[in-house]
């Protein structure tokens, strides 16, 4: 991997070639390969081969490649190939004349455009890649010039209409990913985490623990892969001669670095550690978050200035909280709009549950300060409620203590009660 980090960008490299020059086995190149490939240090294309790419941020998770833009549009590459790893800052649509289009077109935009031939070949000069839609091709010479300036030419079969919608929808997806915390995004893997080895003593930890003021410390085996966790709980008792790997919890919970912070800080709560593991596919420690960083992280998760909108979102983007009439809590009034319509034009359930959770989450974050997931719902569902009509969900706290909370949910239309709810949550955030 060390190697593969030291190519400069756009080297291609290959099994033998690596196997060759590091005197290792095919076998342990393609490996590597692989794993730079799942780690987004290179990239296989076809008729390219394997490639050394720069590896993308999530800050630049907004931007396409024109790779992305060929799958995302069920293309076919014609030329500039070299080109399919750069990233694209705007798109536009070539609706106009020539001269007039010049103007919006400039290096890493992506003009979008029918069998003009001429549109291609200024979009090409001015460094700019080409989508051809309709399902159009284009000339050998266009072709041979955007192999030379390494910037690709893609024909799509579909019509410049739903090109740019498929484009929209794709980028959407994007800023909605983007907003998702990660464990990845608040980890350092450059600072070193304090660890134990097979073979050590309790002797050793009780140093170690003195030196660094931790209890938590992650054991590794001699390949770096986590075999257990040794605590001040596993220590208690034993000799300082005994080793760790007699006294250690093996099989210890660990996560992946691209899971979401929120469900890191869950399995942190619900299996009451302090300190989780993070490691690669092959079980070998990268990093290690403690529960204070990912509560301090979720505080801030999805609080990105510039992100797309979820369908939970959406849904209750239409209500607003008010006291209630008996001035001893919240309730959230809003009206039933169309889009929220099931299969009878009535509401429907998925969305009349989802209204009914939102409650509660604003509801415990006002009176708990925690934020929760959910452990168990039961949902009763008295009468259809119809489009238009205006309604009051009142959420009302039954129990709640340092780790969980129970709750009741009244939804009431102009006619009454026509939803109820036992919501039973399990609280992971001092919000």
């Amino acid at each position: 991997m060390a190697y593969i980090r030291r190519l400069e960008i756009g080297t291609k490299l290959s099994v033998r070639t690596m196997a060759d020059e590091l005197d290792v086995s095919e076998g342990t190149a393609y490996k590597a390969i692989k794993e730079a490939e799942s780690t987004g240090l290179v990239s296989t294309k076809e008729r390219i081969g394997t490639v050394r790419i720069q590896r993308r941020n999530r800050e630049s998770l907004d931007r396409l490649t024109f790779g992305e833009v060929v799958d995302i549009v069920q293309g076919e590459l014609y030329g500039g190939a070299n080109g399919l790893d750069k990233t694209l800052h705007k798109f536009v649509i070539g609706a106009m004349e020539l001269d007039a289009m010049v103007r919006y077109i400039d290096a890493g935009s992506l003009l979008i455009v029918g069998n003009r031939q001429g549109a291609h070949r200024i979009a090409l000069e001015h460094g700019a890649g080409v989508l051809i839609t309709g399902g159009f091709g284009t000339s050998d010479d266009i072709k041979l010039l955007a192999d030379g300036l390494g910037l690709p030419i893609i024909s799509s079969k579909h019509d410049t209409f739903t090109v740019a919608s498929m484009i929209n929808r794709a980028m959407f997806d994007r800023l909605i990913r983007q907003k998702i915390m990660l464990v990845e995004d608040i980890v350092t893997y450059s600072r070193p985490v304090e660890t134990m080895r097979l073979g050590e003593t309790k002797g050793d930890y009780l140093q170690l623990s003195r030196r660094v003021g931790g209890t938590r410390f992650p054991v590794l085996d001699d390949r770096g892969r986590v075999v257990g966790m040794m605590t001040a709980k596993d220590a208690e008792g034993a000799d300082d001669g005994q080793p760790v790997e007699k006294l250690m919890t093996r099989s210890p919970i660990t996560a992946a670095p691209n899971i979401p912070i929120a469900s890191a800080a869950h399995t942190m709560a619900a299996e009451g550690i302090d300190l989780l593991p993070i490691v690669d596919k092959n079980r070998k420690l990268l990093a290690a978050i403690s529960r204070s960083e990912a509560l301090e992280a979720m505080r801030y998760a999805g609080k990105q200035k510039e992100s797309g909108e979820t369908f939970d979102e959406l849904i209750g983007a239409g209500f607003q909280k008010k006291a209630s009439e008996g001035g001893d809590g919240y309730q959230y009034e809003g009206r039933i709009t169309p889009q929220m319509s099931g299969t009878f034009g009535t509401i429907s359930e998925g969305v009349l549950v989802t209204l009914m959770t939102h409650a509660a989450r604003g509801l415990i974050r006002e009176l708990g300060k925690r934020d929760y997931v959910i452990e168990s719902m039961t949902t009763y569902f008295v009468r259809p409620i119809q489009l238009e009509s205006e309604v009051v969900i009142r959420p009302t706290l039954l129990e709640i203590s340092r780790k969980s909370a129970k709750l009741e949910i009244e939804l009431n239309d102009s006619v009454g009660t026509a939803a109820k709810a036992l919501l039973a949550a399990q609280l992971i955030d001092p919000y």
